[in-house]
């Protein structure tokens, strides 16, 4: 048997499809959970009290530090065993992602808020706006025109670095296709280089359009 024909054989290209949308669960829940503790993470970044900006900073120091990899073994292994609590594999790496994309998301709100120059907040407060009024008119649109390209191309980062969920079991893209071709490894030993060209094209397919939106985003913003 030659190596494409084992994507077609039996239910193998529904099972990676399958995995596939493993692989975006995990990616759409922990970016959605993410931009909403991230806007206040990053609320909180902009704010004067000193206490408040450090406890902020060591978070954010700390998740960038440590690679997701490893979150991912303290999370799966070491807070099972050491807490008794049953954690899937799934839930563990949204935990993971959702810890991860807070700190990123709350450090491009922080940037966000502080590029837009001071005169913006001046002006809407010479003109007798309130507070709310100053943020919800002038501020925010702002902000998210500015932040948006940053968030689709951290979505992207997250849809790719899932891939390590399959380190700690959780049967996405990745750990579908090594399933299909070891089980293939004697009849099509050339099955690999086609089950990762079809994985690599379905990462192409959902990524590459966001990356060029984002672009597209970024330009106009300018």
């Amino acid at each position: 048997m030659k190596g494409y024909e084992v994507l077609f054989t039996g239910n193998n290209f529904l099972r990676l499809l399958s995995g596939l949308w493993v692989t975006l669960r995990i990616s759409l829940i922990s970016i959605g959970i993410s931009l909403v503790l991230g806007v206040l993470l990053g609320a909180a970044m902009t704010v004067r009290n000193k206490a408040v900006k450090a406890v902020c900073k060591v978070y954010l120091e700390v998740v960038r530090i440590m690679p997701q990899l490893v979150w991912l073994f303290i999370v799966f292994f070491g807070i099972t065993r050491s807490t008794g609590i049953n954690l899937s594999g799934e839930t563990a790496a949204i935990i993971v992602f959702t810890i991860w994309g807070t700190a990123e998301t709350g450090d491009l709100v922080r940037g966000a808020f502080v590029s837009i120059p001071a005169h913006q907040y001046e002006s809407g407060l010479a003109l007798g706006l309130g507070k709310a009024q100053l943020y919800f008119y002038v501020i925010l649109p702002q902000t998210v025109r500015r932040l948006t390209p940053n968030i689709i191309n951290l979505s992207t980062r997250m849809i790719k670095t899932t891939a390590l969920v399959s380190l700690i079991g959780v049967t996405e893209v990745l750990k579908v296709g090594k399933q299909i071709i070891d089980a293939n490894r004697y009849d099509a030993p050339d099955a690999a280089i086609w089950v990762y060209a079809a994985i690599f094209f379905m990462y192409f397919i959902i990524c590459f359009p966001l990356s060029v939106f984002s672009k597209k985003l970024a330009d106009r913003s300018k």
